[in-house]
């Protein structure tokens, strides 16, 4: 059975026709393309919740769509770009991680952008060596596969937030910012009204008549679009008045002299960028579900005193 890697290549030369095709539409075709055995398609992940060759295909899916060869039209549905094009031809037989990453270094190559926004949204060095998993320990191997995970959905965030309009994302904040805790056990939060709204996208009540609030500002800007001193400028007049403090959002990142002045005005502003909020997202579960849980046992002693 081919690791998730092993099936990236297969999905590529399915996809390679340009036909849109939802993932339950590919998923038999791929497995047909990497000839996989009828004992291979019927086993099951350890935890029984899933076929492996289907999960370890969603794998190689999602890392093809965060590194931008493949896309998503619309829900579940995928379809090869230029970029995928490009992997099939270089790799035709079989493409791995390290692989697309080196391309993200060749400034002639197509998935160049996307690896790059790729390693910005999870924070990773251009370059670097990576822990051989024969030096990990066990519950290591599933704390880095867990953390694995989190890089791969903390992208996938973001671009989901990016490709829905700034009214989603607003109330997306809002929902984030209660799952945090803010809004204590009797307080709202609300989104402002988009017409008219005075540069202040959101608002939390932290106690039931509205007395301490949480003045919010979320900007879905693409990657490279970066929030700038203005934008942060604009925010503190629209709390003039209102409040000493507020939180900028956003789905892309702030500039050196955007931190500063925050860093610098009065008015307190917490900065809260592309990767924190998806951090976030994660670890307060809004926008995410959780798919399985594991649990790691070990000896009781007590049992045996």
């Amino acid at each position: 059975m081919p690791n998730w890697e092993g099936f990236m290549t297969p999905t590529l030369q399915v996809m390679s026709d340009g036909v849109t095709r939802h993932w339950r539409e590919f998923q038999p075709l791929v497995a047909e393309q990497a000839q996989l055995t009828d004992e291979q398609k019927r086993e099951m992940l350890p935890s029984g919740s899933q076929l492996t060759y289907k999960n370890r295909i969603g794998w190689g899916v999602s890392f093809l769509t965060n590194v931008g060869a493949l896309t998503r039209p619309k829900r579940g549905h995928y379809r090869i770009t230029d970029a995928g094009r490009e992997l099939v031809e270089l790799f035709p037989d079989g493409v791995k991680e390290r692989d697309v990453k080196a391309l993200g270094e060749d400034a002639r190559s197509p998935i160049r952008e996307y690896v790059a926004t790729r390693r910005r949204a999870a924070n990773e060095p251009a370059t670097g060596t990576s822990v051989e998993e024969s030096s990990m320990t066990p519950v290591e191997q599933v704390q880095s596969g867990i953390e694995r995970i989190h890089e791969e959905i903390a992208v996938e965030l973001l671009t989901r937030l990016q490709g829905k309009d700034p009214g989603f994302f607003e109330q997306a904040v809002v929902d984030l910012l209660l799952a945090m805790g803010y809004g204590g056990t009797t307080g709202t939060g609300s989104v402002t009204q988009l017409s008219n709204d005075g540069g202040i996208d959101g608002v939390i009540d932290q106690d039931v008549l509205g007395l301490n609030r949480v003045y919010v500002q979320a900007k879905r800007y693409q990657d490279g679009n970066t929030v700038g001193r203005p934008d942060l400028q604009a925010f503190v007049g629209a709390l003039s008045g209102k409040a000493d403090s507020g939180v900028f959002f956003t789905t892309s990142r702030f500039s050196d002299g955007a931190r500063v002045y925050a860093e610098n005005v009065p008015t307190r502003i917490i900065l809260i960028d592309g990767k924190r909020l998806a951090d976030l997202m994660i670890r307060y579960g809004v926008g995410v579900q959780i798919k399985e849980t594991y649990e790691v046992v070990e000896i009781d002693e007590d049992f045996f005193a």
